[in-house]
């Protein structure tokens, strides 16, 4: 048992959460999406810190997290979408996997992050992902830094699909049945996209308390 938690702390070090979007239907930047009158960012961060040893935020706006104490990357490679962040992420992380979630993901459910880490630790994949149906989760799971290389190709390609990084790759598929037993409603997937979005999530957090 300790080795596993040894190993289990060499291989997952590193948490990145992706900030980089335009925001456009959330009429204001999501990164700076306030819960409880804190950022949630950090309330997520706050979270992931039980999990991971280092919190990497990658940012269109690094200026505006100069007194973070987070790890704060921007991207080099500008307009290419979440895939400039997986790229940006995995070269700065720590660890061989890298965990990702957007930061408009407030939901995280602890327990499913450590079911990855051991389906990982069993079965070493390039990607962890969860497909429901005909539909894949690029976010809240595990890339390994062994992509690098081919994500650098498919932007110098301008190919920007999470899809086809994750269809070409080695990965680990997550099925719907298995995520049930730590989330029958699927929220830790939730997207907060528009203000509705967020009124929504508020009004089921204070009832749910």
């Amino acid at each position: 048992m300790y080795y596993d938690k040894l190993e289990k702390f060499n291989l997952f070090k590193t948490a990145v959460i992706l900030a980089g979007g335009k925001s456009t239907r959330m009429g204001f930047d999501k990164q700076f999406l306030k819960f409880e009158d804190k950022q949630l960012i950090d309330v997520m961060s706050e979270k992931l810190y039980t999990s991971f040893e280092e919190i990497i935020i990658i940012s269109n706006k690094p200026e505006l997290y100069k007194d973070s104490p987070y790890k704060i990357i921007s991207d080099e490679v500008k307009d290419m979408g979440p895939i400039s962040g997986i790229y940006e992420g995995l070269k700065a992380a720590k660890g061989e996997y890298v965990y990702f979630i957007a930061c408009d993901m407030p939901i995280i459910n602890l327990d499913f992050i450590e079911f990855m880490k051991d389906r990982l630790i069993k079965e070493p994949k390039q990607c962890c992902i969860v497909e429901r149906e005909t539909y894949m989760e690029p976010f809240n799971a595990f890339y390994s830094k062994s992509l690098l290389q081919e994500v650098e190709q498919m932007i110098k390609a301008d190919k920007r699909a999470l899809k086809q990084l994750i269809r070409a790759s080695d990965t680990l598929y997550i099925e719907e049945e298995e995520v049930k037993s730590f989330d029958c409603n699927f929220e830790m997937f939730m997207n907060l996209n528009t203000k509705e979005d967020l009124e929504r999530y508020i009004f089921r957090y204070n009832n749910s308390k």
